[in-house]
């Protein structure tokens, strides 16, 4: 793993939460994006090395209306940059953590992602992602 890439945060409304943290971390949401695979929108901050990513769900039944349901707005994830998502999910499975999906699939902001399982990582959802390269 090369570095953390960024910090997931679940959200009920975009619209609070975006003029909230562009006051809080002192600059301008640079990006947002609809994952409709994942039933959700987000928003992107950057502040130097660090990444904050604003997950809002966009569905009754998605995973982050499920996820605020249950433990209220908050920290959902911790995203790490790989170099090759494959491998590092290969090498995670061969050291017995459990993978939610067995191929990598896209997420927001350009990427590949595969996220662990919680209960192999003292409760706290990782996810791998790796940017995808820019066909020439």
């Amino acid at each position: 793993m090369k570095k953390v890439e960024h910090i997931g945060i679940a959200v009920k409304d975009l619209n609070i939460s975006i003029p909230l943290f562009e006051t809080l971390l002192n600059t301008t949401c640079y990006k947002t994006e609809v994952v409709d695979a994942e039933k959700v929108n987000t928003a992107f901050f950057q502040k130097g090395e660090t990444k904050i990513e604003l997950l809002e769900s966009i569905a009754a039944d998605g995973v982050i209306a499920k996820f605020i349901e249950k433990k209220g707005e908050g920290m959902h994830h911790i995203a790490f940059e790989v170099e090759d998502i494959v491998a590092e999910m290969e090498r995670l499975k061969n050291e017995g953590f459990v993978l939610l999906n067995e191929s990598p699939k896209k997420g927001a902001d350009n990427k590949l992602v595969c996220f662990l399982h919680p209960k192999g990582t003292n409760g706290v959802l990782m996810e791998l992602c790796q940017t995808i390269p820019i066909e020439a």
